[in-house]
């Protein structure tokens, strides 16, 4: 016959398995949950990738916080235009719009800059390439909200990519 603490401590432990199972399984679900927004069905919000974020933020850190601050804050009264017109860098996370934007959208913005959105941001893709940008892009993703990355990713997913022309 086993102790009353042997018993005890079993019932905790398989309590806490069952807890665990049950949590791992809500998680599974909520991963194969498609978006819908609009009655407009998309595919499951994809995983994001540890190493590919934490490149992402040491790419961050070394070309867009200068501008757009470590913490993603942007820079203050970022929707009000300089004496020059042009906006100041805005937030990146959930406080910004950037997560308004399809993924396309986002890396043709760091390739080749944002004069055509009124800004000042130079372009990154003579220094950065594509996957060095995903991974930026991946980073900031990793700092947003649930509901802010699930309408991104639904964007990205419905908006039309521009197609190259002739």
């Amino acid at each position: 016959m086993l102790p009353k603490y042997s018993l005890s401590a079993l019932s905790i432990a398989l309590l806490l398995l069952i807890g665990i199972f049950i949590w791992h399984d809500q998680q599974n679900k909520v991963a194969q949950t498609p978006v819908v927004i609009n009655n407009i069905a998309v595919a499951p919000l994809p995983t994001l990738t540890a190493n590919m974020v934490s490149q992402g933020e040491i790419l961050y850190q070394q070309f867009c916080a200068a501008c757009h601050m470590p913490d993603l804050r942007g820079a203050p009264d970022w929707k009000k235009p300089l004496p020059d017109g042009s906006l100041p860098p805005p937030p990146h996370d959930d406080s910004g719009h950037t997560w308004h934007h399809p993924d396309f959208l986002l890396l043709q913005i760091m390739s080749e800059g944002g004069a055509e959105y009124e800004g000042v941001m130079p372009g990154f893709g003579s220094q950065l390439t594509q996957e060095d940008m995903r991974a930026i892009l991946e980073f900031l993703k990793s700092q947003w909200s649930q509901k802010s990355r699930e309408y991104q990713w639904w964007i990205t997913n419905t908006y039309p990519t521009p197609t190259p022309g002739p």
